[in-house]
């Protein structure tokens, strides 16, 4: 059974810290391309940084270049998002997602960035 679980969302101070992590089973991890996503309320979803199946290339929106960092594990199949220097407009819901030709989804994380 294929899953994508994220984790470590929650409620935070605008300049603060969270680490998000998505953990993947069911598939060849290492084999995917893995990106986070966020739909803020009433907005679209858009993409926030991928990172390559070896994890070698990384991509950023430039709202969050220089305050996010995506990173992998394949050993532990799973991604990492850490994000500082939160604004509130990063309050949204997180999604990874992962993809090869095949394409799959974890079911999101709030995360909530107060003034």
């Amino acid at each position: 059974q294929v899953q994508l679980v994220e984790s470590g969302g929650g409620l935070v101070q605008s300049g603060g810290s969270l680490r998000l992590s998505c953990a993947a089973s069911g598939f060849t991890f290492s084999r995917y391309a893995v990106s986070w996503y966020r739909r803020a309320p009433g907005k679209e979803r858009d993409l926030v940084a991928r990172i390559t199946s070896a994890g070698v290339t990384t991509y950023y929106v430039d709202s969050v270049k220089g305050r996010f960092t995506i990173s992998r594990d394949n050993a532990k199949n799973t991604v990492y998002l850490q994000m500082n220097s939160l604004k509130p407009e990063d309050t949204a819901v997180y999604y990874c997602n992962a993809a090869s030709g095949l394409s799959y989804w974890g079911q999101g994380t709030q995360v909530t960035v107060s003034s």
